[in-house]
């Protein structure tokens, strides 16, 4: 596919936003297995597949917008699948190419999709940093003689546009829960914003989030849950009072911010070793060490509001094949491990602790529900062939 011209005086408003506003639906099935109010952030409806729908288009979408006039732009970025499905499924909507660089044991079921999208695939590397290695060193090369041709790098998640358009989640999450008050599972409680911080008058209703839960792979969602939640004026809050927390889920084998956490520094793993390659990020962003070091290690004071936990890859593929049940939705094993933590009893362990039945029960959880693309009932079965004692204790 070849490079193609940006309409003349083309601007941000003249480009089709690349995402949608997502459900946020009561979950009575996990909220009874977890004791307390679930709401999932059903992020796998995203045009992509995944919630990176959100910050790489907007990242593609503001660079095509500040391109000169007629330019032609090209889109690389490098990927092991959700990524990727992000830059293709955007480039289409926005009728420009992209050349999507994957590792060589890339899945079929990604592949599959990206050739339906019509974008240029390139098998390169072993992980994701060869093939993004191969992107910057030969793939965006190929533009050098062609100064009519904007070749666009489209990282997989570390780029502030990204996390701004992650952090659109949370907005949505603050309009969508009051809404739902009369169908939650158990009882919603909403409060006045001068209820929760004060005198003053009279604001909106905003909801009482006790808690969000999503994965961490480079950071790019967690970066835009924390951007979303630091940047309100009224600062979300649980019924202690306390500032919502965000638990941030890895499974063992790509848990570089787990280890960073532990050693109080931002290391960089050896290789991934674990089954959910959409998580293989060696490193986290410098952003998301920066959170980290601020609110789960509680720099300069600051509260604990940040919880970086892991989940076993039995339990993150157990979790896809017991949401399937629960939901009826096909998710991927980087998603599941955001849900395990209900399947085993770990959200309430890192959440509920030295709370009563009653304390518990009136929490407010938000799981992101990320993607579900390199998945299929095949994948399932599988699953449960392999990984079916997962949660017996």
């Amino acid at each position: 596919m070849g490079s193609q011209d940006i309409p003349n005086g083309s601007n941000h408003s003249d480009l089709p936003q690349p995402w949608i506003e997502t459900p946020l639906i009561p979950s009575v099935p996990l909220s009874k297995i977890a004791g307390c109010n679930i709401f999932l952030k059903l992020e796998n409806l995203q045009p992509s597949g995944s919630f990176k729908s959100r910050g790489i288009g907007n990242m593609m979408l503001l660079a095509a917008a500040s391109a000169p006039p007629s330019s032609k732009i090209h889109f690389y970025c490098s990927s092991e699948g959700n990524a990727g499905l992000a830059c293709a499924t955007t480039a289409s909507t926005l009728k420009l190419p992209a050349t999507i660089v994957l590792p060589t044991k890339a899945s079929p079921v990604v592949i599959d999709k990206l050739n339906a999208l019509g974008a240029e695939i390139v098998k390169a590397g072993t992980n994701w940093p060869e093939a993004d290695s191969h992107l910057r060193n030969v793939c965006l090369k190929r533009h050098e003689n062609d100064p009519e041709v904007v070749p666009i790098y489209v990282p997989p998640f570390n780029h502030p546009d990204i996390w701004t358009g992650a952090a659109t989640l949370v907005d949505e999450i603050v309009e969508q829960l009051p809404g739902i008050e009369k169908s939650s599972p158990h009882d919603v409680i909403l409060e006045d914003e001068e209820t929760v911080n004060g005198a003053g008058k009279k604001h909106q209703k905003q909801p009482i989030i006790d808690a969000i839960v999503c994965n961490v792979g480079g950071g790019g969602l967690l970066n835009g849950v924390m951007e979303g939640l630091e940047r309100r004026k009224v600062p979300l809050v649980g019924h202690d009072g306390r500032p919502t927390r965000v638990l941030a889920l890895e499974t063992i084998g790509a848990d570089s911010l787990n280890a960073s956490v532990k050693r109080a520094e931002h290391v960089t793993l050896p290789g991934i070793t674990s089954i959910a390659a959409s998580l293989g990020a060696t490193r986290v962003s410098d952003q998301t060490w920066e959170w980290a070091e601020k609110y789960a290690l509680g720099k300069e004071g600051q509260e604990k509001k940040l919880i970086s936990a892991t989940v076993t890859d039995g339990e993150a593929a157990m979790a896809c094949v017991k949401f399937a049940d629960d939901a009826r939705m096909l998710i991927e094993v980087s998603c599941g491990a955001t849900l395990a933590t209900v399947y085993n009893g770990d959200l309430r362990r890192y959440l509920g602790d030295g709370l009563s039945e009653e304390e518990w029960r009136r929490k407010n959880v938000v799981l992101v529900v990320c993607g579900g693309n390199n998945t299929n009932l095949a994948t399932l079965e599988r699953y449960r062939g392999v990984y079916g004692g997962a949660f017996d204790k």
